[in-house]
Parts: structure tokens; C-alpha cells; sequence
């Protein structure tokens, strides 16, 4: 199956997708991992466009193709991203579940991202300024939606399994 997780910067995307990926032994493709190795390579620099995503998919059609299932996580902003997400799981036949990941508290979600570390060499934190003004198309769709707000990460992965568990594979 395909599992889509996206959401703004500091809500606790990356964390929920790792932790995920070892509980259900998925492959973890992150966009922001794609990305930053395109301009490290030289090829770009930031923002880039739509190539890491168009590499995310790739790679996640791969993964799918070898009955594998895919955690694919990055900031989804926009309709089209999601759609070609789905696009994906559609073309190999497999069940997608869309996740948004919120931190509903705003103190909270601003901590997060001021105070956060970042694990990709040389990739530039966005500023809390970035996140909020960041262009990000409501969901005007089905999708589990995971609230970090005041969990610890273990607790919003439980509610990800649940939601997942609800959903029996059938995706969104």
C-alpha cells in the first residue's frame, strides 16, 4: 500500500513516517531527503521545483512494484502533488491513504520549528514566517488527519495506526 503523509514544516511529519516505516517495515521516501541531494549534486539549488517529487514518485512506483509498502512524506501542499501521489498508487494497483499531519497548537507548532534540528546535511530550516506564508492548498478530500499537538511522538503514532486500522488498506 501507499501511505502519503504531508503537512507543514514541524508538525511532526518525518518523525510519524519513521516511526511508522519500522513498525510496519515500509520504506521511508522523503521528499526533503530527494531534494537536498539534487542541490548538493549540483543540478539545482532551492527551491527547486517539482523534481524531488518527481523522483519521490518514481521511487515510490519502484518500491510498490516490488510489493513493498511506501511511507511517502513531504509537505504535500497542493492539490496537484496529492493527486499525483494517488496517481501513483492508482497506476500499480495498490491502496492509497492520504494522511495530513497538524500541530493544532500554534505556540507549540512554533516551538517546533525554532528549536528544531535539522538531520539532512546543509539543508536550511524554514523560519516560523516561511511556514505560516507557505502556500498550502486546504484538503478537500478524504485523508486521516493526525494532530501532534501536546503527544508525545509514540501516542500520534498509535493514532495513525488506528486511523490506518479504520481504513483496512481501502485507502481514501
Amino acid at each position: 500500500m501507499l501511505i502519503v503523509i504531508g503537512g507543514l514544516p514541524a508538525t511532526g511529519k518525518t518523525t510519524l513516517a519513521r516511526l511508522l516505516a519500522a513498525r510496519i517495515g515500509g520504506v521511508h521516501v522523503r521528499i526533503d531527503t530527494i531534494e537536498q541531494a539534487i542541490v548538493r549534486s549540483g543540478l539545482a539549488r532551492h527551491p527547486i521545483g517539482p523534481a524531488g517529487y518527481v523522483v519521490g514518485y518514481a521511487l515510490a512506483e519502484e518500491h510498490l512494484r516490488q510489493g513493498l509498502t511506501v511511507i511517502a512524506e513531504s509537505v504535500n501542499p497542493l492539490t496537484v502533488t496529492r493527486d499525483a501521489w494517488r496517481d501513483v498508487g492508482v497506476k500499480v494497483g495498490v491502496p492509497v491513504t492520504e494522511v495530513e499531519v497538524v500541530c493544532s497548537d500554534p505556540a507549540e507548532h512554533r516551538h517546533r520549528v525554532t528549536s528544531r534540528s535539522i538531520d539532512i546535511p546543509d539543508l536550511r530550516p524554514p523560519e516560523w514566517r516561511e511556514v505560516v506564508e507557505r502556500e498550502y492548498e486546504p484538503w478537500e478530500r478524504e485523508r486521516l488527519l493526525v494532530d501532534t499537538a501536546g503527544q508525545a511522538p509514540e501516542e500520534s503514532l498509535d493514532v495513525l495506526l488506528r486511523g490506518l486500522g479504520r481504513v483496512g488498506g481501502s485507502g481514501s
